[in-house]
């Protein structure tokens, strides 16, 4: 067995893992865009995926849980956290965007509305809601708050799906603004942002309820 000097020994870096959770399916008969609207909480597919993710990741070492202040965030956390004996975290910057069109429903027809017009002007910021840069720099921040919270261990950000593929395409140097349609982030899905000393090594995608995205609800507000 090598003996090694005190002052030098090889290093071994500091390994952190921070999880972006889009939380699971919400109740939602209607089909509106439901954004931050409150009383939207988790169908009970939605509890499901949630307890399904939470087997999937009892093995891991997560010591931190936040989400956001949204019913289905923190109903999506809840199980998560029991099973790793951790109070959640409330944190508003993983909040959901807003948007023009919340509470409506938001079909082709209802967009072409000439009087929808002037909110769909800039696509690229976008005009109808929260600038992309604005959105990718508060989570920025909150995903930098939780890596130090559990520095050496594992967090979970339960947040949604647009503020967690805009922090992703900032991360990995993409544009911001987007084909909402080709998102890579469905409902109950993880985004992993593996950390080496604090420097981001690699960003993984994986889907624990993918057995149940069959029988989700493919409505825009889902």
């Amino acid at each position: 067995m090598t003996a090694w000097p005190a002052d030098s020994r090889p290093h071994v870096p500091t390994r952190t893992v921070v999880h972006l959770m889009r939380h699971g399916e919400v109740h939602n008969p209607t089909g509106v865009l439901y954004g931050r609207l409150e009383g939207y909480h988790l169908s009970d597919l939605g509890r499901e995926m949630a307890e399904l993710v939470a087997r999937h990741l009892a093995p891991n070492d997560i010591t931190v849980v936040i989400a956001s202040p949204l019913e289905r965030a923190q109903q999506t956390a809840a199980p998560i956290a029991a099973s790793h004996g951790v109070e959640i975290r409330t944190d508003p910057r993983v909040l959901e965007s807003t948007n023009y069109f919340e509470g409506r429903q938001v079909g082709l027809k209802d967009l072409l509305h000439p009087s929808h017009w002037p909110q769909l002007l800039n696509p690229v910021k976008p005009s109808w809601g929260e600038a992309y840069e604005e959105i990718a720099t508060r989570m920025l921040a909150a995903i930098e708050d939780a890596r130090q919270a559990a520095e050496g261990h594992e967090a979970v950000i339960v947040s949604h799906q647009l503020p967690v593929w805009t922090v992703r395409n900032k991360l990995e140097g993409r544009r911001l603004w987007h084909d909402p349609r080709k998102r890579e982030c469905t409902l109950a899905s993880l985004t992993s942002l593996t950390y080496e000393d604090g420097e981001l090594e690699s960003v993984a995608y994986s889907e624990p309820a993918a057995s149940l995205l069959a029988r989700a609800s493919k409505s825009v507000g889902a």
